[in-house]
């Protein structure tokens, strides 16, 4: 689809919420399909895990995305679908890609949402394929399980911080979900979270910064628990790293169901963000330094710092494989 000034910053950069949520609506098409393409128990996928996706170029207003999906693997409850988004310019013709991303999904009967269906196998080329697919799951499923036992941490408010620390550019948006936001199961679209996500990490970069900011990328988003009709939700974000051109953000999803099955406030879903600044000219700018106070400010820095380390690792070691 064409993009519109809506989708899109004051400086006519896409917004990655928009991005995101698209890949996700791919994802949970094919998916969907596939787990129905077989006689038995009608189901929806449901999004539970986006792993890391890098924001290779941007998008500009006026131009056409085009969202592909396959599905490379299959457990036998969950599905792993690949998806590329390619950007046109449709006056010139030029097409570059701008997002890869893999997505996990899981099919709920629409007869019992708790109720997890077995999805049927794909065949694959070579038997390579599903060794290294079953590789991927093993990994995510490990990471999901580590993720959910650390996610006790909320934002509390700051009384007259100071610039560029934590509390200053620390941000929440809280969403009442309606049918919109829904899939026919009532629960909420992981594309529609995914989007807020998005939101709030940009206005804390943006604080934080104050120029403009796009999305570079986003760390594994883990889906922990559902999100029903109904629910109040916080979507959460707090600066953790700086580096001298980027901004990692940490963003959690909360939800207080109380229309329906009053229970106490859950954490639905978290990930990372990272974001740079850009001049006018859409050149990167330098990122002031964050100012830690507390301890746990300080420890979370240090884990963000390792986390780039690690990123910025595997690029190099990506692109001297791709100079060889």
């Amino acid at each position: 689809r064409i993009m519109r000034p809506d989708d899109a910053n004051i400086a006519g950069n896409v917004h990655g919420g928009t991005i995101l949520k698209m890949i996700e609506e791919a994802g949970a098409i094919i998916s969907t399909r596939h787990c129905n393409s077989q006689a038995g128990e009608p189901c929806v996928a449901a999004l539970a895990r986006v792993e890391r996706t890098d924001f290779l170029s941007p998008m500009c207003i006026g131009e056409v995305a085009n969202v592909s999906a396959e599905i490379t693997y299959t457990s036998r409850h969950s599905v792993e679908v690949q998806v590329n988004v390619m950007s046109e310019n449709i006056l010139t013709g030029a097409k570059k890609v701008t997002n890869k991303a893999t997505l996990w999904y899981v099919p709920l009967s629409l007869k019992n949402v708790n109720k997890v269906l077995e999805v049927p196998p794909i065949q694959y080329v070579r038997k390579e394929q599903e060794d290294e697919g079953k590789k991927r799951y093993e990994e995510q499923k490990l990471d999901r399980l580590e993720t959910k036992q650390r996610n006790g941490d909320v934002i509390l408010p700051v009384i007259n911080p100071e610039p560029h620390t934590v509390g200053y550019s620390q941000s929440s948006l809280i969403h009442l979900v309606g049918p919109s936001d829904c899939t026919l199961l009532g629960f909420v679209h992981g594309g529609v979270t995914m989007k807020l996500m998005d939101e709030v990490a940009g206005i804390v970069a943006a604080r934080h910064c104050k120029t403009n900011i796009v999305t570079a990328s986003v760390d594994a988003i883990n889906f922990h628990e559902k999100i029903k009709k109904g629910c109040v939700i916080t979507v959460s974000g707090r600066m953790t790293f700086t580096s001298n051109k980027s901004m990692e953000i940490e963003v959690f999803v909360d939800a207080d169901p109380f229309v329906d099955e009053p229970r106490e406030r859950y954490r639905a879903v978290s990930a990372f963000f990272t974001y740079v600044s850009l001049s006018k000219e859409g050149k990167p700018l330098p990122v002031p330094q964050l100012l830690t106070e507390t301890e746990d400010e300080k420890r979370r820095f240090e884990e963000g710092k390792g986390r780039y380390l690690q990123t910025k690792a595997k690029r190099q070691a990506q692109m001297q494989e791709a100079a060889q």
